[in-house]
């Protein structure tokens, strides 16, 4: 038994198919999701979605939004997302010490946020590239 997942950004989608398993990061923690889950609605974090697909897993950075599970149909909607293999790991690492250079330079309470948000971007792409390592 197989579940059809479908991950949605603004501007394209980026998987669509189906799949075994996904361990899938919510704000309340990880989740794991196999066929026939429980409905359910959730908002998804700033992190990794491993998707298990012929016996290999797969990686995906998701950048925060919602899933949405029922009848082995999981729609993940999220303001963008990048496969692992596709990101290029020398721009990643570039990205996420110029996000750590920003978060120490930052003043004020909302450039602090900012920072941290495109900390936990960046540092979610790099997690993405070395999983599949």
């Amino acid at each position: 038994m197989t579940l059809n997942l479908c991950v949605l950004t603004p501007n394209r989608i980026v998987w669509d198919s189906e799949v075994k398993e996904i361990i899938l990061s919510t704000n309340s923690g990880q989740i794991g999701i196999l066929p026939n889950h429980a409905p359910i609605a959730t908002a998804v974090d700033i992190g990794i979605l491993r998707i298990c697909l012929n016996d290999q897993w797969i990686t995906m950075a998701l950048m925060g939004g919602f899933a949405r599970i029922g009848n082995n149909e999981i729609t993940v909607l999220v303001n963008d997302a990048e496969k692992g293999s596709d990101i290029d790991p020398q721009e990643a690492q570039q990205t996420l010490e110029i996000a750590e250079a920003n978060l120490s330079k930052a003043e004020g309470k909302r450039q602090t946020i900012e920072a941290n948000l495109a900390l936990r971007r960046a540092r979610t792409r790099v997690e993405a590239i070395n999983m599949i390592s």
